[in-house]
């Protein structure tokens, strides 16, 4: 997700447009702030359309926030209107002032280095929760360096699979195309635990062939995104199949999953299989049975 830097500047002219929608005759009697981004804007709200802050919500209250994305802070405080400066294009608000798929950076958000502490302070309060100390030595840069980890794990989000995926003609070739055991590691959606395997991929090509690098490109491409295994063989079968347009393609993906192994039932020998079979895979049970064999 592209970042956008909000200026105080950008700031002072989000408050006066909110406002500008709000009214001063608005009928509100009182504005609350959800903390931390809310209170900076109600603050400044509460200038423009002379309401007084609260620090409880009551009859009458306008809750205000910085950005409604999920929609689940502001769902806590469901029977208030909501005033924000940004919303997610898929959600619904009262009174806001632009929509943005963008990860929107305040600028109380970042520090005199000019760096982004938005995720950092959340990471901070997630270890605090923990119940550990942040300011112990090992941990004081734990909330950076897990930022930066975090944007590797996810780079999928910003690759495109069209910019890897460079085909040549076929030279003639019209046998199955192995290529296994192509490491992977990705994170699952339901726990943000890891999991972690190996794709392998065959292919009878028609037309075209797909240079050998390619295959694990496009792996990292759709493995570093919050995933589920089944998803991520899908993808990967799918997008074989579009941009190559083989006679046939099969994946077959087995992942070791933590979410299973270090918590819940905690079953260490446990690993899962999944397969997707297109075209001539699909139809032809020897081409599948080779297949299947040659990854063993």
């Amino acid at each position: 997700m592209n970042k956008t830097y909000i200026s105080w500047g950008d700031f002072d002219f989000y408050i006066k447009e909110l406002g500008k929608k709000i009214g001063v005759n608005s009928g509100y009697t009182s504005l609350y702030g959800i903390p931390r981004g809310g209170i900076f804007v109600a603050q400044a709200l509460s200038q423009v359309i002379n309401l007084p802050l609260i620090t409880e919500p009551k009859e009458g209250t306008l809750i205000v926030d910085d950005i409604m994305d999920s929609g689940r802070t502001l769902a806590k405080y469901d029977g208030w209107d909501h005033a924000v400066l940004h919303i997610r294009p898929e959600r619904k608000v009262k009174y806001f002032v632009k929509e943005t798929n963008e990860w929107v950076v305040y600028p109380w958000e970042i520090n005199e280095q000019h760096e982004d502490e938005g995720i950092q302070d959340n990471v901070t309060r997630l270890i605090e929760y923990a119940g550990e100390d942040i300011t112990r030595e090992g941990l004081l840069e734990t909330p950076r360096r897990f930022e930066k980890a975090w944007n590797f794990w996810t780079k999928g989000y910003k690759e495109d699979p069209k910019n890897v995926m460079k085909v040549f003609d076929n030279p003639g070739v019209d046998q199955l195309i192995v290529i296994p055991k192509i490491d992977f590691y990705s994170m699952c959606e339901h726990h943000l635990a890891p999991f972690y395997g190996q794709i392998h991929i065959g292919y009878i090509p028609d037309k075209k062939v797909l240079g050998l690098s390619k295959f694990a490109r496009l792996t990292e491409i759709f493995a570093r995104r919050l995933q589920i295994q089944e998803r991520l063989t899908q993808q990967v079968a799918e997008n074989i199949n579009q941009f190559l347009k083989p006679q046939g393609v099969g994946v077959v993906v087995r992942g070791v999953h933590l979410c299973m192994r270090s918590r819940g039932i905690e079953k260490q020998n446990s690993e899962m299989v999944t397969s997707v079979m297109l075209g001539f895979f699909r139809e032809k049970q020897s081409l599948r049975a080779e297949f299947l064999e040659l990854i063993k």
